[in-house]
């Protein structure tokens, strides 16, 4: 088997698409007023994000989408491990965080909910396979059993403890990842800022997406679905105003066949097999985030009773490229 050196791509399953020939500029609100459209880009969580938005008050858009971007740099200072300073990194170094900021606290208790329901599908302290896993890449090599059992014996969301007190870490050794719903949080995060700004349409890329309103053509958003094994779209999502969250074995592989990649199985160490690509459309980013995880290690046969116990819609592809979905889905041609 060849292995894959990893390395973090922006190209995502999912693919913002405003619709042939939609572009920034006027357009026209809900009343007939016209509108302004402005973007703002910036670099969080080790990649490139991006907002979107329109107004009938161009200062008025200026300030929200200002305003959307703080909200994104703060919860970044809060929860990224590619900043040595934020909450999240001093806890991995240090195994305690002493009166943690609210909103990680609240994100945490979120993850351990998902951990407690899904019965360990999804677990933010997974963060020491992806060490192992990375710097075996990095070697051209995989992990070794010993070094594979190792790792797995610190991926343990019950000894992750949260308080507004403390979060502790009970073993030396662990660490928490939060890339597998920050991101969905934030997205939905930055959309609820925009709307207290009196945004009504909005496009919010946090690595994950949450949409208001309609795009610059006024129609509805949508979501390019990408092969993950080509570069072409298989079909264009419809958003309803729901937060969409992706996970795909293309976007950090360990081996060339994508048969290892950064979506891990906690109880395993290892990556589950079957699928190649999850979406996951919920009210709430977080939850939208870590479904995708929880569905990914579930495989094909069990994604559609999930995503109903969740109350989520979700589509799914294997690595043969077979397709499924709930009937909740709008997919229309690419």
């Amino acid at each position: 088997m060849t292995v894959a050196t990893p390395v973090p791509s922006r190209r995502h399953f999912l693919r913002a698409a405003l619709g042939a020939g939609a572009a920034l500029g006027a357009g026209a609100g809900r009343g007939g007023e016209p509108l302004v459209w402005d973007r703002r880009h910036l670099v969080g969580f080790g990649t490139t994000l991006a907002l979107q938005a329109g107004h009938a008050d161009a200062a008025t858009l200026a300030r929200a989408l200002d305003a959307g971007v703080a909200t994104l740099q703060r919860i970044e200072a809060q929860m990224s491990l590619f900043d040595p300073g934020s909450a999240l990194s001093r806890l991995n170094r240090d195994g305690r965080l002493a009166a943690p900021p609210a909103e990680l606290l609240a994100l945490l208790r979120t993850a351990q909910a998902v951990a407690a329901a899904s019965d360990g599908a999804f677990d933010v302290t997974v963060q020491p396979l992806w060490t192992l896993w990375s710097e075996a890449a990095a070697r051209q090599a995989l992990p070794a059993p010993a070094a594979l059992q190792a790792a797995r014996a610190l991926v343990a969301w019950r000894d992750l403890r949260v308080s507004a007190r403390e979060i502790r870490l009970r073993r030396p050794g662990m660490a928490v990842t939060l890339n597998g719903i920050a991101q969905g949080h934030a997205a939905d995060r930055v959309r609820a800022v925009l709307v207290e700004h009196g945004i009504r349409d909005a496009l919010v890329d946090a690595g994950e997406f949450a949409m208001a309103g309609r795009n610059p053509r006024r129609d509805p958003w949508t979501l390019g679905l990408a092969d993950p094994r080509a570069d072409r779209l298989l079909g264009r999502l419809v958003a309803d105003g729901r937060c969409i969250a992706t996970s795909a074995d293309n976007l950090t592989s360990f081996s060339d066949d994508h048969r290892h990649h950064h979506i891990f199985d906690p109880r395993t160490g290892d990556s589950p097999p079957a699928l190649a690509g999850v979406s996951v459309v919920a009210r709430d980013g977080a939850l939208a985030d870590a479904l995708t995880k929880v569905l990914f290690v579930a495989g094909p046969e069990h994604a559609a009773a999930l995503a109903a116990r969740w109350q989520v819609d979700a589509l799914w592809i294997d690595k043969r490229g077979v397709r499924g979905a709930t009937p909740g889905l709008r997919l229309l041609p690419a």
